[in-house]
């Protein structure tokens, strides 16, 4: 979708390169939302890991740092703003004048 609005972008691999719980924290401050509201409960890592979605904050992002797949996607940032692309179309509400 970025492509073929030649809106240009760079992929993270994050099953290659996992967020940190810091850079995880950065995310969560950009989204304005908490580890609880980017949690995929239906993933296999959650069920394995015996979650219940209660768990504090820190604990799920240390979780998400150790299983990327905990994590929502796709996430769009730029800047210092952040959207989950849950419709994919989301993410250019990022982009000025992309609407």
């Amino acid at each position: 979708m970025l492509e073929a609005n030649d809106i240009p972008f760079t992929y993270r691999e994050y099953r290659k390169q996992p967020l940190s719980v810091d850079e995880l924290q950065q995310l969560m401050a950009r989204l304005g939302m908490s580890p609880r509201q980017v949690l995929r409960t239906r993933d296999r890592a959650y069920g394995e890991l015996g979650l219940r979605g209660d768990e504090d904050e820190a604990q799920l992002l240390r979780h998400m740092a150790s299983h990327p797949t905990l994590l929502q996607r796709p996430i769009a940032v730029l800047e210092d703003k952040a959207v989950v692309g849950r419709p994919v179309e989301r993410i250019l509400d990022l982009v000025p004048d992309s609407n």
